[in-house]
């Protein structure tokens, strides 16, 4: 690899990391853990979660999230939704106390995430999201045809 690809490829990597970082940062001021953010950030979008739809969207391990949601159903945050759940995936969405407890936490990162778009504009955000897919799609097909 050429050094100017080489170096290319380390921005973008730690461009995605420090991002990540951002967010974990986030997190760690308001008390919580990332991967719980993960969570309410799945309830939010879609008015529930499962452990397959957090691991598969975030990559997360299966048995962090198990825990994360453990303790979010021992605090009371979370219940079972069966209209929700299929077979032996279970679906969980707020409780009273747990929307109660969301609700400030969601509103302060909609805030700074709103901020954020403002400052740097829809579409160069559309954008790199778009370039960001398209790259892990191809990079993907290149790491399947080595084999």
């Amino acid at each position: 690899m050429n050094r100017k690809t080489h170096q290319l490829l380390n921005d973008v990597d730690r461009a995605i990391i420090r991002l990540r970082g951002v967010y974990s940062a986030w997190s760690k001021k308001h008390g919580i853990s990332y991967n719980e953010m993960l969570v309410l950030y799945t309830i939010r979008d879609n008015g529930y979660c499962t452990q397959k739809m957090i691991c598969d969207s975030y990559l997360i391990p299966k048995q962090t999230i198990n825990n994360v949601i453990g303790g979010m159903l021992k605090n009371g945050y979370l219940c079972d939704s069966a209209e929700n759940g299929t077979g032996r995936e279970k679906a969980y969405i707020f409780t009273d106390k747990g929307t109660a407890y969301a609700k400030p936490l969601l509103s302060s990162i909609n805030t700074v995430e709103e901020r954020a778009v403002k400052a740097m504009g829809y579409e160069k955000i559309r954008l790199m999201t778009e370039l960001l897919c398209e790259y892990d799609r191809v990079l993907g097909n290149a790491l399947t045809d080595e084999v």
